[in-house]
């Protein structure tokens, strides 16, 4: 009798076993299911439908790092920094993955908390096999800037632009870190150099407008809206410089 009830209490626990482990399956494979859902939905800019997703995600299988920086990025779109971080924390407590230590540097940037955002981007450079190398720099420089770090500020943004030669941001911000700098004449040559290669490019447009109201050169300012307003590819960027023409009447 005793070995009947043993084994019946065996089958049991086995049954029990392996349904759990069968409802673990099932429940892995719709969180994968709901974070795929989630992403695809943040690509959309559907922010409502990214967050029922990712979140069901979570629910169904809590402490996935891939999840918790979906969400991360979720509530950093909604404007939650708090909670941003708070998922950025949690994800990289699971596997420290160098591209969310990356958006974690650039949220605490955001939050103006640039020390902490060194840190956390200098160890995301200690993967070099990280393809978007030069995000990481251009993160890291905005940190140091913000610390008044001049010189490797424009080491960052230079090694960024090495990592992606065609990408005119990094150049974009050395001049503005000249500009901060009030070294008025290498971001002013800066710009008519980025603006002879790049005519209907409104941002340097717009930066070296910026420089030469600075140096009160409004001669300058004007030849320089009157000939990007011909270069102009829409019809917002046209009106943008006849304002900016006008106002320097």
């Amino acid at each position: 009798m005793r070995k009947s009830i043993l084994l019946i209490c065996l089958c049991l626990a086995l049954a029990s076993c392996g349904s759990s482990k069968h409802m673990e399956e099932k429940n892995q494979k719709l969180s994968k299911l709901h974070y795929q859902m989630g992403i695809d939905a943040l690509n959309k800019n559907l922010l409502p439908k990214a967050f029922q997703e990712l979140l069901k995600a979570d629910e169904l299988k809590p402490n996935q790092a891939d999840v918790e920086d979906a969400l991360a990025y979720a509530w950093r779109l909604r404007g939650n920094l708090e909670k941003s971080e708070k998922y950025y924390k949690k994800s990289l407590a699971h596997s420290p993955q160098t591209s969310t230590q990356n958006n974690y540097g650039s949220l605490l940037i955001q939050m103006k908390r640039y020390k902490d955002a060194e840190t956390v981007l200098r160890k995301a450079l200690q993967d070099p096999g990280y393809l978007n190398q030069n995000l990481i720099f251009l993160n890291l420089g905005d940190a140091l800037l913000e610390q008044g770090n001049f010189e490797d500020a424009i080491k960052a943004y230079r090694q960024a632009r090495r990592f992606q030669p065609e990408d005119l941001l990094p150049q974009i911000k050395e001049a503005n870190a000249y500009i901060r700098f009030d070294r008025l004449n290498y971001a002013r040559a800066m710009y008519e150099t980025l603006l002879r290669s790049n005519k209907d490019n409104r941002f340097i447009a717009e930066g070296l407008l910026g420089v030469l109201k600075k140096q009160n050169d409004r001669q300058a300012a004007r030849d320089m809206l009157k000939t990007y307003r011909q270069h102009a590819r829409t019809e917002l960027d046209k009106a943008w410089a006849l304002d900016e023409i006008e106002k320097l009447r």
